[in-house]
């Protein structure tokens, strides 16, 4: 057996540390004897490790229940309450905003409508306010904020730079991680949207525990997020995903075919014309039924081509159209089912519009694992 000294018995109390954290994360308040079981350590070293992390701010004793009899044992607590994350949609049409705890659990949500054609400021200023209102909502000042965390539309490179976006041309090259540093005085990631609604979906949806996923982020305009192996694909450049930029896949103009179906009344908004279609699909409508499957025929062409690629376990049809996954979902299934070797399972998301913001949140609470919760991580620092 080696001898652990010096550096070793610091790892060796590191790792202890980190395999008590995960517990506390992952079960909610547990005595020492529960926690002791779960972490494979022997009471006493338990003990030793929970008075580190409770000398931190990490770990703090939970009351006892009201109305209990005798002598309770101590229980614990992972302080998810020391810090707080917030996640950013930035979308075409709407600015979602989220507040969280460290866990990722959502305290409050809001959300602010923009033009597609607002100019720069104007956009900004909406991420401002939405991220405001969220933090007033659940009573979190900035200063406790740890990280903001956002996806958006277009195509993102590894530094934050949107380097292309079809629905909104002011954000074509904009540093937006740098615009979003100068608004906030915390953490900034930034990421696609359609792979934070992916990881959201394999986080907290339909595709919970799935290793290998096609997203499809369906809405007025379409994208994909792809999991491969548990972790979300960005590829060498950050571009993973893109087919819509593919011609042949036919998915740019896609719902053009459902915005502008001869079925959608006189004077209708734009951002409400779709969804007209679809529900007068549903209600057995011809025009707009046609319309649908021009839609699915399209939609199918560049999902087949990721689904013979990938051979992905599972398809989750996600995004706004996800609300109408009883018109779309039978008619997209028939037509992979006839271009695919292996049909893999096809479901509706779980989380609908919510998925983006959501997978912003859950992006944080994974970045902020990395940096705190790793054992290449170092000791933890104390907290407030």
């Amino acid at each position: 057996m080696a001898d652990l000294r010096g550096g070793d018995l610091s790892r060796l109390r590191q790792l202890n540390t980190l395999t008590a954290i995960r517990a506390l994360r992952g079960a909610g308040p547990l005595t020492l004897s529960a926690l002791a079981e779960r972490t494979g350590l022997s009471r006493p070293s338990m003990k030793e490790v929970t008075d580190e992390l409770m000398a931190l701010g990490w770990v703090e004793e939970v009351p006892p229940s009201p109305g209990t009899m005798g002598r309770p044992a101590r229980r614990y607590r992972f302080r998810a309450d020391s810090g707080y994350l917030v996640g950013v949609d930035i979308g075409g049409h709407n600015i979602r905003a989220a507040v969280s705890d460290l866990d990722g659990r959502i305290l409050a949500e809001t959300r602010r409508p923009v033009a597609p054609d607002a100019p720069l400021d104007e956009r900004l200023s909406a991420i401002e306010q939405a991220v405001s209102g969220c933090l007033t909502l659940s009573h979190t000042a900035i200063s406790d904020v740890w990280t903001i965390s956002a996806g958006t539309i277009g195509v993102i490179d590894v530094e934050g730079h949107v380097v292309y976006s079809a629905a909104v041309p002011a954000w074509r090259d904009l540093d937006l991680a740098g615009k979003l540093r100068e608004m906030f005085p915390c953490q900034v990631l930034i990421e696609n949207d359609s792979r934070l609604a992916a990881m959201a979906e394999t986080r907290r949806g339909v595709a919970k525990g799935a290793k290998d996923v096609v997203f499809l982020h369906v809405g007025r305009r379409m994208g994909a997020g792809l999991i491969i192996g548990g972790k979300v694909h960005r590829g060498f450049g950050a571009a993973a995903g893109e087919i819509s930029m593919l011609e042949e896949a036919r998915w740019f103009d896609a719902p053009e075919h459902l915005q502008r179906c001869a079925s959608v009344p006189p004077g209708t908004p734009p951002e409400d014309a779709a969804g007209h279609t679809l529900a007068a699909a549903r209600d057995g409508d011809p025009v707009a039924i046609e319309a649908v499957e021009r839609y699915v025929d399209d939609l199918a062409v560049g999902t087949a081509a990721m689904v013979l690629i990938l051979d992905p376990q599972m398809v989750v049809l996600g995004g706004g159209f996800s609300r109408s996954a009883d018109v779309l979902l039978d008619r997209l299934r028939d037509r992979l089912e006839r271009r695919c070797m292996r049909l893999p399972e096809v479901r509706a998301s779980a989380l609908g519009d919510e998925c983006v913001v959501a997978g912003a949140i859950d992006y944080a609470v994974e970045h902020l694992d990395e940096q705190l919760f790793t054992p290449d991580a170092g000791p933890l620092p104390v907290t407030r």
